[in-house]
């Protein structure tokens, strides 16, 4: 749970941000306002007994770098499908590396379409050791090629070559890092250069990306991932290997780069991202009330 106060005096001048999209008690600050991102969330907490003073729906909680790029990021993603480029899939480590197996495994199920120039991967290993090495042994094991970004002056030059218009100069780009900062940033700072976000649906699961949502970890996370297929910039909960191979081919065989992109676009016009501009005016607010 992230809380921000507005004063620091008692829990009615606090404003906390709950987290995913799953209601429980212990993500509520009893008498803070509690801000949500979504409908149902809204709803579940009322009738848990949240009072409605209590409660307000503010939007998605998204870095504002982000949120400004929308509009560029998808005419881009368009612009690629349209053109036949390959689909650039960004796969964050979750957690303490909990998905390894899947994730691993999805890694080596993608190498033949990565190896036919179809698919190019951005791989954020963090700063997880075992994950570093998991996905090495993947890479090496299916036969593919990859370069390797190890601090944030490297990841912010990938990230500039391709809004110039470049391309990755292999087809899979390892991310791996000591510093948990730049583990983080990574993500937040690739998605306008990717076509899609590949994660389990946990905080993730709102970001203003085309998403496949692979298996999640605990079982909150599916209401997120219910969130995303609803607004139309994310699929279902994809909880096989196969069924999530199948699920990029369709990416790149159809229209759904460019239908998910448009509903980003147009969630993006209703303030939908703009979450985290909420919360700070609420707390502005308050703040000069007291």
């Amino acid at each position: 749970m992230v809380a921000c106060a507005a004063v620091a005096a008692g829990f009615k001048n606090v404003i906390n941000l709950v987290i995913d999209n799953h209601a429980q008690w212990f993500v509520v600050v009893p008498g803070a306002l509690n801000l949500v991102q979504g409908p149902s969330n809204y709803h579940s907490f009322l009738k848990m007994g949240v009072p409605e003073k209590d409660l307000a729906l503010a939007g998605h909680w998204i870095p504002r770098d982000l949120v400004e790029g929308i509009p560029d990021a998808c005419a881009r993603r368009t612009a690629r499908r349209k053109a036949g480029k390959p689909l650039r899939i960004i796969i964050p480590v979750g957690g303490a590396g909990a998905q390894r197996k899947f994730i691993v495994n999805l890694v080596g199920a993608l190498s033949g379409l990565v190896k036919d120039g179809k698919v190019q991967l951005f791989l954020n290993a963090a700063d997880h050791a075992h994950m570093k090495e998991a996905f090495i042994g993947a890479l090496e094991s299916n036969g593919m090629d990859y370069d390797t970004v190890l601090d944030m002056n490297g990841m912010k030059s990938f990230k500039d070559k391709l809004l110039a218009g470049g391309e990755p100069s292999k087809n899979v780009t390892l991310f791996t890092y000591d510093d948990y900062f730049t583990a983080v940033a990574t993500t937040d700072i690739l998605c306008n250069v990717a076509d899609v976000l590949a994660c389990k649906p946990s905080e993730l699961a709102f970001y203003p990306i085309p998403k496949l949502m692979i298996r999640r970890v605990g079982d909150h996370e599916a209401y997120s991932a219910y969130r995303a297929s609803e607004l139309g910039d994310g699929t279902l909960e994809v909880r096989e290997v196969p069924e999530a191979v199948r699920y990029v081919e369709v990416l790149l065989t159809t229209n759904l780069i460019e239908v998910m992109s448009k509903c980003i676009a147009d969630n993006n016009k209703i303030g939908l991202y703009d979450g985290c501009k909420n919360a700070m005016k609420l707390a502005l607010e308050r703040a000069e009330k007291m």
